[in-house]
C-alpha cells in the first residue's frame, strides 16, 4: 500500500491546529499590552519646548507655587499656560539677558504668545475639569506626578481609562486636605485609607456616580 503522507505531516498538522489558537490569542495579547504601554500613552515622553521651562528649578528649588503660571487651574477646565508677561514679571530683573530665554524676550517684544507644546493631554472625547478635582482635593502630584524633580516636564502618569478609573473607584487612597493640594512635597499620612473617606464625607464626594460613562463622556 502506497503511503499517502510523509512522517512528519502528523508533527505539521499539530502546529497548524496550535497556531491556529495561538496566534490569534497571541496577536490580541501583544496589542493590548502595546496599547497600554507608554509607546502608545506617551507616558514619561518629553516634549521639545520654546523654552527648556524646568519645574525642578522653578517649583522644587524656588517654591513657586502652581497657580503663580496655572491662574485657571481652581475655575476653570483647563489649568491654563502663562503667558510671558507673567515670566517677565521675574526674568525682567533676573536673567535678563540669558540666551536661553531669547525666545520670551521676544515673543513680549512681538506680542506673540510662546507656542507650548502640550505635555499631559487627554482624547477630545474625554471631559476633564481641574477645578472639581482641585475643589474635591485632588492634589497635583496625583495626576502630574513629582514635577518638583522634573528638570523638563514629562507625562508621568499614562492617563488612561482604567487608570482614572482607579480614582474613581477608590478616591479615598489619593484624596488630601485642599490646603495641601499645591504642595508638591506632600506625602500620605500611615491611615490615609481612613482620613481619605472622612475628606469625602467632608467634601460632599458621591461616590455612586463617579464611574457612570456621563461623567467623563459627555
Amino acid at each position: 500500500m502506497a503511503q499517502l503522507f510523509r512522517p512528519g505531516a502528523n508533527s505539521i498538522a499539530v502546529i497548524i491546529i496550535v497556531a491556529i489558537f495561538v496566534l490569534p490569542t497571541g496577536a490580541v495579547a501583544v496589542s493590548y499590552f502595546l496599547w497600554k504601554s507608554p509607546y502608545a500613552t506617551s507616558q514619561y515622553l518629553t516634549l521639545a519646548q520654546p523654552v527648556p521651562f524646568s519645574h525642578e528649578h522653578h517649583v522644587g528649588a524656588l517654591g513657586i507655587d502652581c497657580r503663580m503660571c496655572h491662574t485657571g487651574v481652581e475655575k476653570a477646565a483647563f489649568a491654563g499656560l502663562p503667558p510671558t508677561h507673567t515670566c517677565m514679571t521675574c526674568h525682567s530683573q533676573i536673567w535678563t539677558n540669558a540666551q536661553m530665554l531669547a525666545p520670551v524676550r521676544q515673543s513680549l517684544a512681538s506680542g506673540t504668545p510662546l507656542h507650548w507644546q502640550r505635555v499631559n493631554r487627554v482624547p477630545d472625547y474625554v471631559f476633564f475639569d481641574h477645578s472639581i478635582h482641585v475643589a474635591k482635593g485632588i492634589g497635583c502630584s496625583v495626576c502630574h506626578g513629582p514635577v518638583q524633580k522634573m528638570a523638563l516636564m514629562r507625562q508621568q502618569k499614562p492617563l488612561t481609562m482604567g487608570w482614572c478609573l482607579s480614582c474613581h473607584r477608590h478616591p479615598e487612597r489619593y484624596i488630601r486636605p485642599r490646603d495641601q493640594v499645591f504642595n508638591m512635597f506632600w506625602s500620605m499620612p500611615p491611615d490615609q485609607i481612613a482620613q481619605g473617606r472622612k475628606l469625602i464625607a467632608k467634601y460632599l464626594i458621591h461616590t455612586a456616580h463617579m464611574t457612570d460613562c456621563s461623567t467623563c463622556h459627555r
